[in-house]
């Protein structure tokens, strides 16, 4: 019983994982955004720029040695007149001067 309880729990937590950014879209707003998929873990303000940042930690198998193996996964949006320019999985970079401030660099 308490295995298959375990299973379940792993089941939801990865689809959960997987469901993250799948209601965000070019164009929302902020506050669709936060309404979507929560409070950010932290943010960067820059001009009319703004980068959301998200951090979520997924079970990523089990590992005889130390039990249940976690991976951090980063998920970032990025908003310009409070509206999403670009959102996804990876972290945010910070760019020079005369370019839009953040840039998504995508997780492989």
């Amino acid at each position: 019983m308490k295995g298959s309880a375990f299973a379940l729990v792993c089941m939801l937590a990865l689809a959960s994982c997987a469901t993250k950014t799948a209601a965000l879209r070019e164009g929302l707003t902020k506050a669709e955004v936060l309404n979507a998929i929560g409070n950010p873990d932290g943010f960067h303000r820059s001009g009319d720029y703004e980068a959301l940042n998200y951090v979520d930690r997924q079970i990523n198998g089990w590992l005889f040695t130390s039990g249940l193996n976690v991976e951090r996964v980063d998920y970032s949006v990025i908003l310009k007149n409070d509206r999403v320019v670009q959102y996804g999985q990876g972290r945010i970079m910070d760019r020079s001067s005369g370019e839009p401030p953040f840039v998504l660099l995508r997780q492989r």
